[in-house]
Order: C-alpha cells, then sequence, then structure tokens
C-alpha cells in the first residue's frame, strides 16, 4: 500500500469524512479561546465549565431538546454561579470554581445514575467522534463559526483584557463586560467541542494549543495562527492514528497536543528545556576560555 493510499483510504468512510471535519472545527475553535485562557489564567475555569454542561446534557436527552441546547444553559450557569459566589462571599475565585464545577458534575452523575438505560455515559464523558451525524456536523459547524466570529471581531478588545485590564478601563473598554463575553464564549466552545472528545478531554484542547503557541512565541498575533494551526494538525493526526491503530479518537487527538506540546516544552528556540540547557553550556564555555 503506498503513502496515497494510507491517506486516501480513511476518507473512503462517510463517517471518518465528518469525525474528522468536526473534530477539526472543534480543535480550531478551541486553540483559538485557549490562547486567551492561557494569559490570563482561567485554564480552570475551562475544566469547570467543560464539566458543568454534563446536567444540561442528561436533561436535554430526557426531554428530547438538542444536547446542545442543555449543555449551553448549564454552561452559562455554571459562570453565573461563579461569578455570584466569587462576587457575593469571602470565597475567592478558585474555591469558586471548585466548588460549583464539581456540584454540576456530581449533579450529572446522579441523574445518569437515575436513568442508566437511557444515557450512555461513555458518549457523553468520553465524546463519540465517530458517531457524528450530518446534523450534529451542522450544528458544530454553525457553533464553532459563531464563536470563532465573535472571538476574530473582539480579539483586539480581548487581548488588552488579558494583558491590561486597568488599562481597558481607562480608555472606556469594560473588563467586565469582557470578561462575560469570553466566559459565554467558552461555555459555547465547551459545547463545541463535548460531542467530539467528551466532557473529560475538552479540557485537554481548551489548554495545550493555547500553551504550545505560547512557547514558541511572544506575539498574540502569532498565537492566534499557530495555535488553531497546530490544533488542526493535531486533530488530523489523531484521527489517522485512531483510524489505523484502532484506538479512541478523542484520546488520539488529545495525545497528538501533548506530544506537540512536550516537543515545544523542549526544543522551543529560547524557551525549550534543551535549548536552554545549551545556551548555558555555552555561556559557561565562553567564561571558562576568557
Amino acid at each position: 500500500m503506498t503513502l496515497i493510499d494510507l491517506l486516501v483510504e480513511p476518507f473512503g468512510f462517510e463517517f471518518m469524512v465528518r469525525a474528522m471535519a468536526a473534530t477539526t472545527i472543534a480543535a480550531v475553535v478551541c486553540a483559538v479561546l485557549s490562547c486567551w485562557l492561557v494569559l490570563i489564567g482561567w485554564s480552570l475555569m475551562g475544566d469547570a465549565v467543560a464539566h458543568s454542561v454534563l446536567p444540561g446534557v442528561v436533561l436535554a436527552y430526557l426531554v428530547g431538546a438538542p444536547f446542545a441546547l442543555g449543555a449551553l444553559v448549564f454552561g452559562l450557569l455554571a459562570v453565573l454561579l461563579i461569578g455570584l459566589v466569587r462576587d457575593h462571599s469571602r470565597v475567592k475565585e478558585d474555591a469558586a470554581i471548585g466548588i460549583v464545577f464539581t456540584s454540576l458534575f456530581a449533579l450529572g452523575l446522579v441523574l445518569i445514575s437515575v436513568v442508566p438505560s437511557q444515557i450512555d455515559l461513555g458518549h457523553i464523558v468520553f465524546g463519540n467522534v465517530l458517531g457524528v451525524s450530518a446534523g450534529d456536523l451542522w450544528q458544530i459547524g454553525i457553533l464553532g463559526a459563531i464563536a470563532l466570529t465573535l472571538l476574530i471581531v473582539k480579539r483586539r478588545d480581548l487581548t488588552l483584557y488579558a494583558f491590561d485590564a486597568d488599562h481597558a478601563h481607562s480608555i472606556g473598554i469594560s473588563p467586565r463586560a469582557l470578561s462575560a463575553l469570553l466566559l459565554g464564549l467558552l461555555a459555547l466552545t465547551a459545547v463545541v467541542s463535548l460531542q467530539i472528545v467528551g466532557v473529560v478531554l475538552v479540557v485537554a484542547l481548551l489548554i495545550i494549543p493555547g500553551a504550545t503557541a505560547h512557547l514558541l512565541t511572544d506575539r498574540m498575533g502569532r498565537m492566534l495562527v499557530l495555535a488553531p494551526l497546530l490544533a488542526a494538525s493535531c486533530s488530523i493526526i489523531g484521527v489517522y492514528a485512531s483510524y489505523y491503530l484502532d484506538v479512541a479518537p478523542g484520546g488520539a487527538v488529545v495525545l497528538a497536543n501533548a506530544a506537540l506540546f512536550a516537543m515545544a516544552y523542549l526544543l522551543a528556540p529560547h524557551r525549550g528545556v534543551l535549548w536552554r540547557l545549551r545556551s548555558s553550556r555555552r555561556r559557561a564555555t565562553v567564561a571558562t576560555s576568557t
């Protein structure tokens, strides 16, 4: 079998085409958002929102509504509750996040245990990439396009908010409004990705691409290009690997992202561990010779 045959064979199956398209859409949207999450320090917030949508998914299945609707409602509810607890009590943000997302996730597990015959826990928690239907793909595409468009349109304001919220406020930009927008887009993005890699692994897509790009460049503009490009490449590699190795697609996609992060961590120019080690040895050699 030639290399061309290996590349083309998966596209002979419609479910693989849909899986590839849906995974790439989710990866790109998550990667763009992850740039701001990493810079602001909201990685745990992404974890919270991703887990908090579980009861919304279960309730949506029970009443026959689109799962995305239930997930979005509970994602926004989680953001609202975290803000209320943080702003109206002595509890700090990290504790508020932990309280809200563990409580809502536990509620989802309880709901699943009540109606185990109607809910497939595996599909909700771990995703169902190969089960994406044409309707699901349209839904993912529309939600992803909305989230990506808003992120691109507001990228300058969001970047200013990430680096200097006080300066943003001084020139008439509301940090609170930008924070609400970012949290709302986080909930929407979690919904987009939930069906692809599930509740557990969506957190990786919301953190790793941005962290990898941050190791490779200091410029936000470059991060916003590198992160989705790397994430899309990893999604394609992961789906291919899952096809030929017969492993879980969602896990393969995340592992591809993790492997790329490890390479950047070790080899990134000026920031990689091995690069810094080599530079320090060079400086030591120069100092000794002089």
